[in-house]
C-alpha cells in the first residue's frame, strides 16, 4: 500500500481572511514572549534581516540586532513597575493606571508569563481595541 493511499486527502483552502482581533492578540503575545526572553536573559538580542549595500554597490541581506525596549523599570526602593506596550504606547488597564506594580525584579518573569496567557485568552481585547481606535483618530 502506497503512502498516498494510506492518508486522507482534502482540498487546500488557505486562510486568507484572518480575524483582526486574533491578529492583535498574536502580535501582543509575541511581544510579551520577547519580554519574557529579555527578563530571563538580559543579553537577549533578537535579529532582523535588512538589505545592505557594500562599497561596490551590491546589495545583500544582513542580520542586524533588533532594538527592544524593556517594559519594566526598577525603582530606587526595589519595586518594579511593568507596563504593557502595544505599538509605542502603554496600555491603560483602568482609568489613569497603565503600570503593574511588582515587589521585586524576580516577579517580572512570572507576571509576564501570566500576562501572555491572559492575552491569548482574550482578556486584553477591549484594551487593544481602544488603543487601535486612539491610533486611528490620531492618524486622521
Amino acid at each position: 500500500m502506497s503512502f498516498i493511499q494510506q492518508v486522507e486527502l482534502s482540498v487546500y483552502k488557505p486562510n486568507t481572511q484572518t480575524n483582526p482581533v486574533a491578529r492583535r492578540r498574536e502580535k501582543l503575545a509575541f511581544k510579551v514572549e520577547e519580554q519574557i526572553k529579555l527578563a530571563v536573559d538580559s543579553t537577549y538580542q533578537p535579529t532582523k534581516i535588512v538589505w545592505s549595500s557594500d562599497s561596490a554597490g551590491n546589495q545583500h541581506k544582513v542580520e542586524q540586532p533588533k532594538r527592544i525596549k524593556r517594559w519594566w523599570v526598577e525603582l530606587t526602593d526595589g519595586t518594579v513597575q511593568l507596563t504593557v506596550r502595544y505599538g509605542s504606547k502603554p496600555l491603560e488597564f483602568s482609568k489613569g493606571k497603565n503600570a503593574i506594580a511588582l515587589k521585586n525584579k524576580e516577579a517580572v518573569e512570572p507576571t509576564l508569563r501570566n500576562l501572555k496567557l491572559a492575552v491569548l485568552s482574550g482578556e486584553f481585547d477591549t484594551m487593544l481595541e481602544q488603543q487601535v481606535g486612539i491610533a486611528k483618530r490620531i492618524g486622521k
